[in-house]
């Protein structure tokens, strides 16, 4: 068993390679928000946090949990491919043992019968007609079996690529549970690991939470990495409109010259056939005047018949040769327009006042309100329970996704138009930057990361980088 297991592993998988490849292309975007959060941590007085110590554990969480969660949705899925490979593998099965059982019955009444069927025919020297109807007949049997077997062996190769679909699914499974129980190793090692450091750090937090520089640079930190997401979306979405254009004008010049070369070549062709058409006019006319004897007939000059090149030749002429066409210069990557919005503008601001909550749960704190002796809220806590699922209010494209200090596990959702939603002191984030998202789709789970006293989620909307009021657009 251990020896089949390792064999296994050892085989590469689709889903390997699939999951190889999507990490290669997030490596770019990540290393452009990495480079934006450490640009924004150097302008930070305070070094001395007590919530940076809760941050690797905090964001190991929310890795260890969104792979779960991923690994659980591929695992079912991965199963319903398996469930179908099963059911169209009995299918195959039952074809081929009926084509089998048929060419069986075929190939012993051919035995009966004899090999000479034909030669008796021939031989028998009875009616023609009657001989060549039954030859035709035997025809017609011929290529039925020869039918009979191409269906057979292509349904044997399908009974094979199946099976061998059906072994990569399980192999897939067999990766997805060895992920799953390192996963959960990880995870709960985590928590205890924090809880550990929150019993430490208790009294710290408590302390440093209620000075009131401490929330003004949380709230600076806040405005500062939103302003640069806005320089950084626009940045892209002009390239990536730049490209699209650059990509229609090569697809225009492509099909002007084709069109050119395809006219060139039909003008070509016309010439030859009228050339060839006045050269057989010719041999007519001086066909018939040999015919009818009047004297020596001075044949009129022939013109050369014109060498026409085929007209699917990619073969270029040696008197002129075209310049070599610029190759074109290689698209986008994905990572370098991964933020542009997937949302159209104008598309949010139709949904103002029919947004749902975030998350179900308890407004604890509204916008405006003010926070003791510190600022006023630029957002709104909404108390959950641990773990609860947070929805996207808004189909648009996830541009953040990492632990924030003052904020913990922070995703921000990019809605078009410059608008923004903020979700702050997850437990864990499930979607990575650059994945769309639709409205009601889960993205986070809620917690207290970053910090904070009470499990739940602190949330902002933001347009033009400026923070507003969101009971007017979210039904609370």
């Amino acid at each position: 068993m251990a020896l089949a297991g390792g064999t296994a592993h050892a085989r590469t998988t689709e889903r390997a390679r699939q999951k190889a490849a999507a990490e290669a292309e997030r490596a770019g975007l990540q290393q452009k928000l990495t480079a934006l959060k450490r640009d924004i941590s150097k302008t930070e007085s305070a070094k001395d946090d007590a919530a940076d110590t809760l941050a690797e554990s905090e964001q190991a969480i929310s890795d260890a949990n969104r792979s779960l969660r991923d690994l659980t949705a591929e695992q079912a899925a991965t199963n319903d491919r398996l469930a179908r490979l099963s059911v169209e593998h009995d299918r195959l099965v039952v074809t081929v043992e009926q084509q089998k059982q048929q060419l069986s019955r075929l190939l012993r009444q051919q035995y009966v019968a004899g090999n000479e069927d034909r030669i008796k025919l021939l031989l028998s020297g009875d009616n023609p007609n009657r001989i060549n109807r039954d030859l035709q007949m035997l025809a017609y049997v011929s290529q039925a079996q020869a039918r009979l077997l191409d269906a057979l062996r292509a349904n044997l190769k399908a009974v094979e690529a199946n099976q061998a679909e059906a072994q990569n699914a399980k192999d897939e499974l067999a990766e997805i549970a060895e992920e799953e129980l390192q996963q959960k190793a990880l995870l709960e090692q985590e928590k205890g690991r924090r809880a550990a450091l929150l019993a430490t750090l208790s009294k710290r937090l408590v302390a440093q939470r209620k000075e009131v520089g401490n929330v003004e640079r949380d709230e600076q930190r806040m405005a500062g990495l939103v302003d640069k997401l806005s320089r950084l979306i626009k940045e892209q979405a002009e390239a990536a409109a730049a490209e699209q254009r650059r990509q229609q004008e090569l697809a225009a010049a492509r099909a002007a010259k084709a069109k050119a070369d395809a006219e060139a070549k039909a003008q070509a062709l016309a010439k030859a056939r009228a050339a060839e058409a006045e050269a057989r006019a010719e041999r007519e006319r001086l066909a018939k005047a040999g015919k009818s004897g009047a004297g020596k007939v001075q044949p009129a000059p022939v013109k050369p018949p014109v060498k026409l090149e085929p007209i699917d030749a990619d073969e270029p002429k040696v008197a002129q040769q075209p310049k070599p066409e610029p190759k074109p210069e290689p698209a986008a990557k994905p990572a370098d327009i991964a933020l542009a919005p997937a949302a159209p503008a104008g598309a949010f601001e139709a949904m103002k006042g029919q947004l749902r909550p975030p998350v179900a749960g308890k407004l604890a704190a509204k916008f405006g309100a003010k926070r003791g002796d510190g600022p006023s809220w630029k957002g709104v806590f909404i108390r959950a329970t641990e773990g609860a699922d947070i929805h996207a209010i808004a189909g648009g494209r996830v541009v953040f996704a990492e632990w924030l200090r003052g904020f913990g596990n922070l995703i921000i959702v990019d809605h078009g138009g410059q608008y923004m939603s903020i979700y702050g002191n997850n437990q864990s984030l499930l979607k990575r930057a650059g994945d769309a998202v639709k409205a009601g789709d889960a993205i986070a789970s809620a917690g207290n990361s970053g910090g904070n006293e009470e499990s739940g989620l602190y949330f902002e909307l933001r347009h033009q980088g400026r923070p507003f009021d969101p009971a007017g657009w979210v039904r609370f």
